[in-house]
């Protein structure tokens, strides 16, 4: 098996100081993303942090949504709390608090977080213990031409590790408890570019998926060009070039490198855009096969950057070789704005004919 790269816990404690002097290029960026569910509800929370140490700020907060009927913009959501202007975290020993009450405490660095975070009204909170079922994973970028555009001088990174999620989600004053299998990852000194249309890359799909302590699999990638996609005619992508750029799983304990990923999507949400029904196939260097059958749950877009559109989503996956099913949350992001009118006319065609 592989011998899969991991970063060592204090990388989870690390946020530059943006005094010290350094010369931080204007998109350079810091990240912590949690993801919390509610699969019997239908729920999934988006938390997410981003520091930019050049202007010595930060932004994020969180997004709570639940089901299928949310609209398409980044509002129209459960309950959002995202602001994109805040001061620099408050930093202590082992937690970073924002200005918009967010808090995100390592108990543990390495293998349990606590985040936690109430509204202004106290109508709404959440409080939930993270506790790691994978190892933190190493993972260079996760947008398709970062890699491109960082400075290896400063040593960018990320990580990337499954959760077991424990505790309560207020919404609205409607209790619901907590207990569920998640991804969070994070990024440090990548240089993210803003640039409209900096990727210049077909929607890319993380789907994070634990079926128990014996399987885990994730994912990021496009759909092949052979199923036809929805970006069709707006990208081209040969046949042979991969369509994932980052994958893995994990079986019996042992990490497993991925070596292909095929995405077949079979229904789109009418609004988001995203899909709700798709399946996904593929190899690990094994030789072993996988195939899953998904089917969203719940999904919504939103905030987090300016020049790309985010759809988050629960899933459903039924593992084909044995029936058992995982719900997990991920994402979909458009690094590409010509996408949104060219899926909306696609969307348009498939309902007429």
């Amino acid at each position: 098996m592989s011998d899969f790269p991991t970063h060592p816990p204090e990388t989870d404690l690390y946020l530059p100081d943006p005094t010290d002097g350094t010369s931080w290029d204007p998109m350079t960026i810091c990240t912590h993303c949690s993801i919390v569910s509610v699969p019997d509800a239908a729920i999934s929370i988006f938390v997410y942090l981003r520091v930019l140490p050049a202007y010595g700020m930060s932004q994020g907060g969180l997004s709570i949504f639940q089901g299928l009927d949310n609209p398409a913009n980044d509002g129209g959501v459960a309950y959002v709390d995202y602001r994109e202007t805040m001061p620099w975290p408050t930093v202590g020993e082992r937690r970073f608090d924002t200005a918009n009450g967010l808090g995100i405490e390592f108990v543990e660095p390495g293998r349990v977080l606590r985040v936690t975070y109430t509204s202004p009204d106290g109508a709404t909170s959440l409080d939930v213990t993270q506790t790691a079922v994978t190892p933190l994973l190493a993972r260079g970028h996760i947008i398709p031409g970062e890699d491109e555009d960082g400075d290896a001088s400063l040593s960018p990174g990320g990580s990337e590790q499954f959760m077991h999620n424990v505790g309560e989600l207020v919404l609205h004053g409607e209790r619901h408890v907590i207990d569920s299998h998640d991804c969070r990852d994070r990024s440090w000194r990548q240089v993210r570019s803003e640039a409209a249309n900096a990727a210049g890359a077909p929607p890319v799909c993380w789907t994070p998926m634990h079926f128990g302590d014996d399987l885990t699999f994730n994912q990021v990638s496009i759909e092949h060009a052979r199923t036809n996609p929805w970006w069709t005619g707006l990208f081209e992508v040969p046949d042979e070039h991969p369509t994932h750029h980052f994958a893995w799983a994990r079986v019996d304990g042992a990490m497993r490198r991925v070596t292909r990923v095929d995405r077949d999507v079979h229904e789109y949400h009418p609004t988001l855009l995203i899909p709700t029904r798709q399946t996904v196939e593929a190899e690990d260097e094994t030789g072993r096969t996988y195939r899953f059958e998904g089917e969203a749950l719940a999904a919504a877009a939103v905030p987090a950057w300016s020049n790309a559109t985010l759809r988050q989503f629960l899933y459903r996956w039924t593992d084909a070789d044995t029936g058992r099913t995982a719900a997990n949350s991920g994402q979909e992001i458009w690094l590409d704005n010509r996408y949104a009118p060219h899926a909306a006319r696609r969307a348009a065609a498939a309902v007429e004919a």
